[in-house]
This record gives C-alpha cells, sequence and structure tokens, in this order.
C-alpha cells in the first residue's frame, strides 16, 4: 500500500474530505493529464491527490484558509526555499515589536506566550500568502501548527486547544483559567523549520496545480482558461445545517488577515439553515461550474445534512445540476456512516450529520 503523503494532514479541520475517496473516484473515472476540479478545494485534498496521480488539478474555494492551504498544496516550492525564507523571517523578526491589540487582549493573553504572540504578529505582517508561493507554504504551514492539543505535543503554538475548530474567545479563556491553562512558550520558526522538513519526507508531484481565491458561482471566469476541458470533478459542498467555517476557523482567519474576534455569518455560504436557499446556492454554483466541464464529464458529490435524506438529496442536485441547461444523468450512489468523529478537547463542538451520501452523475 502507498505511503500517505505527508503533505495531507498540513493542516486539518472539522468535515475534512478523505484522500482514500479522491483516490478512488480519481482513478476510476479519469486517465493521466485529465483535468480534475473541485469547486469547493477546502484543504485541498482532491488537487493534491489528484496531482499525485498525475492528474491536472484546478479549484476554488471562498475562505481564505481553504484557499492558503489548497493554493499551498497546488504549487509548493522547492524545501530549500522554504528554509531560506524561514532563515530571513526569522533573522528579521529579532527586532520586531508591535503595538497589535492583540498583545493587550486577554484571549491572546492566555492563549500565546508574549514572546509567541511577538512571532505569530511579525509573521503576519510580513508573509505575502497570496502572491508567493513560498509564503504560501509557510502560511500553510502556520496555519496548522497555530493551535492545538499542547499539553500532548510541542509542535503547536497556542495554549490547549482542539486542532481542528478555533474555540471562542470567552470560552477559552473560562476554560483555561477554570484548568489552570497558561500558554507554553514556543519558538515559532523552530517549529516551522521542523515541520518543513517533516513534510518535505515525500516526494513532491511532478505536475502543478491552480487553485483560484473567490467564489464558486464565478469559476468559470477566475478559471476561463480551462473552458470545457475538465474530465472529473469531485467536491464536496457545504451541508446543509452543519457548520460555518468562518467562525470555526477565525483564529486561522485572524492569522491570515482577518479579525481578531469570530463574526457570526462572516462567511455568508459557509452555512445554510433554509432548504430552498441552499439549493439556490448549489444551483448557481454548478452553473459557475457548468462552462468548465467537457461533454460526458462526470461529477462526483459527497453530501450530508441533518435534514435532508438521501431521496431529497439526490432530487435537490439532480435538479440544480440541470438547472445549468445541461443534462446529468445519475450514475451511482453509496451512502455511509460517519465514523470516528472529530475528536473535541473542550466540548462536543458543531454537530455533524450521522450520514453522508456519495453521488455520481455523468453529463448526458
Amino acid at each position: 500500500m502507498m505511503e500517505r503523503h505527508r503533505f495531507h494532514s498540513i493542516c486539518p479541520y472539522f468535515a475534512m474530505f478523505p484522500e482514500a475517496f479522491v483516490r478512488r473516484n480519481v482513478l476510476a473515472w479519469s486517465k493521466r493529464d485529465d483535468v480534475v476540479l473541485d469547486p469547493f478545494s477546502g484543504r485541498g485534498t482532491t488537487i493534491f491527490e489528484s496531482l499525485v496521480n498525475g492528474r491536472v488539478a484546478i479549484g476554488c474555494d471562498t475562505n481564505p484558509v481553504a484557499a492558503c492551504l489548497s493554493k499551498a498544496k497546488a504549487d509548493p516550492p522547492k524545501l530549500k526555499s522554504v528554509m531560506v525564507r524561514l532563515a530571513e523571517l526569522e533573522k528579521q523578526s529579532i527586532r520586531f515589536k508591535s503595538k497589535a491589540p492583540e498583545t493587550k487582549d486577554e484571549f491572546f493573553s492566555y492563549c500565546f506566550h508574549e514572546e509567541t504572540l511577538r512571532q505569530l504578529l511579525f509573521l503576519m505582517k510580513r508573509l505575502e500568502w497570496r502572491t508567493s508561493n513560498v509564503d504560501c507554504f509557510i502560511a500553510a504551514l502556520a496555519l496548522g501548527c497555530l493551535h492545538g492539543e499542547s499539553h500532548r505535543t510541542e509542535a503547536c503554538f497556542s495554549n490547549r486547544m482542539p486542532r481542528t475548530i478555533s474555540t471562542k474567545p470567552a470560552y477559552s479563556v473560562r476554560w483555561w483559567q477554570k484548568n489552570e491553562c497558561l500558554p507554553p512558550k514556543r519558538d515559532v520558526f523552530a517549529i516551522l523549520n521542523t515541520a518543513a522538513q517533516y513534510r518535505y519526507v515525500s516526494p513532491l508531484p511532478s505536475l502543478k496545480g491552480k487553485v483560484v481565491e473567490g467564489d464558486v458561482r464565478k469559476a468559470s471566469s477566475m478559471l476561463r482558461s480551462y473552458k470545457e476541458k475538465v474530465k472529473l470533478v469531485i467536491t464536496s459542498p457545504p451541508y446543509l445545517d452543519i457548520t460555518d467555517y468562518h467562525e470555526d476557523q477565525w483564529l486561522r482567519l485572524w492569522f491570515l488577515g482577518g479579525p481578531m474576534k469570530p463574526i457570526s455569518g462572516q462567511g455568508k455560504d459557509d452555512r445554510h439553515r433554509i432548504v430552498e436557499g441552499y439549493w439556490q446556492f448549489l444551483s448557481e454554483a454548478w452553473q459557475g461550474v457548468a462552462p468548465l466541464l467537457q461533454d460526458s464529464a462526470q461529477v462526483v458529490i459527497r453530501i450530508g445534512g441533518t435534514r435532508l435524506g438521501a431521496d431529497e438529496l439526490r432530487a435537490g442536485l439532480l435538479a440544480s445540476l440541470d438547472s445549468t441547461g445541461y443534462r446529468f444523468k445519475l450514475q451511482e450512489y453509496k451512502q455511509s456512516d460517519i465514523k470516528n468523529g472529530q475528536k473535541r478537547i473542550f466540548s462536543s463542538g458543531p454537530s455533524k450529520a450521522g450520514t453522508e451520501h456519495d453521488f455520481r452523475f455523468q453529463m448526458a
């Protein structure tokens, strides 16, 4: 069995997409050099697994955390470039002093040791992750180390926190105070150096992909050079009623330049609670994707939701796909129970559907 590539686990989060599912469908429904698309690219599993298996991979996501992670995996730099840049940044950071509001904020004082926070604020100021593939990869590494179970590993920067989600500030402070947890002093650059060397034990794929940060409804415009070239779509859109990625990932969003507090509803398409609005969103999403598809393209969708059963999902997906003006035929359906739910050290966390549904459609 092929060893799991170490890039896959750079930064796990809630509702992750398993690479085995992607690999199985990539190998079954595409050939080498075919174009594979994930319009909800998330942490880049479809993108990277497609590249590893010799496919051309493209994607988009509106969430900056997802865009950063997907871009880092789609176009990773050489290890030497990462190490040189880290050394340069560490040298520059020595004289850095910050008057950022985080230095006086209760949450950040409990979450990070003052020296660790100083280094993080420096990186936030200097990393050009949207324009440099080296800085993007370093930012992705930092996102994966930003918070975690610090009582069990020294490979994270924060006080004790889940690795998959960012708990809310007030709740976190209360929990840390109650359990007498103080932030560990962690050297950000030492951890990033170790993390980079660990990840690059796995070889880089020979191909590079393309990921753009933006709304799926504009996918055909953002990825216009791939018009009518996509052979296979493998994706998992946001589930109805399940999670809000902006709330769950607010601390990682902060590191990428977002606000220093979670803002409910910041990502308007991250969580849908009204069924009609959900299907309208997916209709618009597929309309943005459709011009990129070849004739007879396959569309593999993993989806769930606490209020939607298999029949409703099948009908809703078909109707939303057909709203593009093309016709799609259901080729395969499977369902599976969700096992080994995300472990949480603070609380039960966001609700998650107990069953996931896998559909494969083909353009007729």
